[in-house]
């Protein structure tokens, strides 16, 4: 399936194709577990609990906070649409425009809130996938392709996804890989110009999980069998974007963190990208991004096509 706009002939940027950078390192809170594996000073432990309880307790009161907003916030875009689509009678033209405005506004502040939501769920660690059943990706990827569609062409942003036949059904949370690809999506609609490009793909792949302080001698035996057969999918966002520099490229799938290049990007917490990531983690995968500045962006993750236990 191709969808895009044909504004622009642009073609992908060029990305280097090596061995799969290594996942950012990760920002939850140690466990007690943790802890005493890295057996630190009396001293230093106690003072980290306390600090992680404080933590806790700041994070469940904001949680709270935005799970009573959530009600009003929702009745309140409720009306503001009726009125933006004329159902409850016609507006004049500066009518019109405020109340347009206060769409924006009010659907913004439900996506803080749900946000914030998600990531005070998945904190706590209790991630509920529903990955019993195969799904198809590629359907997962083209139903969410419709409903982004729009919004790149009311920018002047071609955006393109061209469903893969290579890609078999396999055990995967549908709505929250969406989550995922929207996170990436959005990201990637916010900071790329008019007249730029955005690519969605998904592909097979053989994800070969190395570990530096112990060579996996059956990848090479695997190798001489010629037995290298897929085994995960990556889903990637290209864009033509500013880029961002290597620096950033682990910080930024951290708690509340924003790229300080003065970008436009007060339209959110820092937030999308940790929650990709966790949700990426509990399905087993790994996320990672590929830029230079001025050279637009690419994020990929992968999924294992057998559950992880």
């Amino acid at each position: 399936m191709y969808l895009g706009m044909s504004k622009s002939s642009a073609t992908a940027p060029a990305r280097a194709e090596g061995e799969i950078p290594s996942s950012a390192p990760s920002s939850e809170l140690l466990h007690d577990s943790d802890l005493s594996l890295l057996d630190p000073p009396a001293d230093l432990k106690a003072a980290y609990i306390e600090l992680r309880s404080q933590y806790q307790r700041c994070a469940a009161a904001l949680a709270t906070a935005a799970h009573d907003l959530r009600t009003p916030l929702a009745v309140i875009s409720g009306y503001v649409e009726l009125f933006v689509t004329g159902k409850l009678g016609n507006l004049n033209e500066k009518q019109q425009r405020v109340m347009e405005d206060m769409h924006v506004s009010s659907n913004r502040l439900q996506r803080l809130v749900n946000d914030f939501l998600t990531f005070s769920s998945l904190e706590t660690g209790a991630v509920n996938l529903r990955n019993h059943e195969p799904q198809d990706m590629n359907a997962c990827l083209q139903e969410l392709s419709g409903f982004w569609l729009p919004r790149f062409q009311d920018k002047g942003v071609a955006f393109y996804f061209l469903s893969n036949p290579n890609l078999e059904a396999f055990p995967f949370d549908y709505d929250r890989v969406q989550r995922v690809v929207s996170n990436l999506l959005e990201n990637a609609l916010k900071f790329t110009p008019t007249g730029g490009t955005v690519w969605l793909h998904a592909e097979p792949q053989l994800w070969e999980r190395r570990n530096s302080h112990k060579p996996d001698d059956g990848v090479q035996e695997r190798r001489k069998r010629n037995l290298l057969v897929p085994n995960a999918v990556r889903v990637s966002v290209s864009d033509t974007g500013p880029g961002i520099a290597p620096e950033y490229h682990q910080e930024i799938f951290g708690d509340f963190f924003q790229v300080p290049d003065g970008r436009n990007s007060d339209e959110g917490m820092g937030l999308g990208l940790a929650i990709a990531k966790r949700l990426v983690q509990a399905h087993g995968g790994k996320i990672w991004v590929e830029s230079e500045p001025n050279c637009g962006c690419k994020f990929s993750f992968l999924l294992p096509l057998k559950k992880v236990q």
